[in-house]
């Protein structure tokens, strides 16, 4: 499989330049995350060879026996998918970065263990900027609320905001979202006086609009880990 995997680690790296050049950023101001949910420790150890080093997972219990042996100190470990509170000391344990902080019992169990275990996490919080009521995130109504929330938190370190957009049949639908995350974003930075550099947006199907709508961090498993890409 390795050159299999080679090939497309370098096809997706390349996309990822070609849009940060059309919108006028470098290829540096975005970093990969390979969602390597769907695939065994030994393809992740893999694809940490042939140079990734920030890996997103889904599942606590899974991530838990899959990195039991830890990941090389150079590489990131990310939660991505919605985290239950009565995971979460496991969480913080594990994971390097917690990307879908979107409640506020959430924060206070992550607060409250981050400080147990010593520890300062790095999050984002996760917002429904579409409102589907099957995908996790805080809706719109209450972002401000729970990014001062977190602010307010001593042993959590707010890095910036993830979204998922709903699964369009173009990547082109999916820019609205993205775009007005950014427009969260900027717009919380400047009232609350605080820089939020992370934008996670952008999956397999539409990190390259995401990109151009100002992601710097893209979250892509099918087109890197499937046989299958286009």
């Amino acid at each position: 499989m390795a050159l299999g995997l080679a090939h497309r680690i370098e096809a997706v790296q390349s996309r990822i330049a070609d849009a940060a050049c059309r919108a006028g950023r470098s290829i540096d101001d975005v970093t990969l995350i390979a969602v390597s949910k769907t695939v065994d420790r030994a393809v992740v150890d893999e694809a940490y060879a042939l140079g990734l080093r920030q890996f997103g997972e889904n599942r606590v219990q899974d991530s838990i026996a899959k990195y039991a042996t830890p990941l090389p100190g150079d590489a990131k470990l990310h939660m991505i998918g919605q985290l239950q509170s009565n995971k979460s000391l496991s969480a913080i344990r594990l994971f390097d970065v917690i990307q879908s902080v979107d409640r506020a019992s959430l924060i206070t169990a992550l607060e409250k263990h981050a400080a147990s275990e010593g520890k300062t996490k790095d999050v984002l919080l996760e917002v429904s900027v579409a409102g589907e009521a099957q995908k996790a995130g805080c809706p719109l109504s209450q972002v401000e609320e729970l990014t001062r929330l977190i602010l307010a938190s001593s042993n959590l370190n707010l890095l910036g905001f993830m979204t998922m957009a709903p699964y369009t049949a173009t990547a082109e639908e999916a820019r609205p979202v993205f775009s007005e995350l950014r427009s969260i974003r900027d717009r919380l930075s400047d009232s609350l006086e605080t820089p939020f550099p992370w934008l996670s947006m952008g999956m397999t199907n539409d990190f390259e609009v995401a990109i151009e709508e100002g992601a710097t961090h893209v979250r892509v498993g099918r087109a890197i880990f499937s046989e299958q890409t286009r």
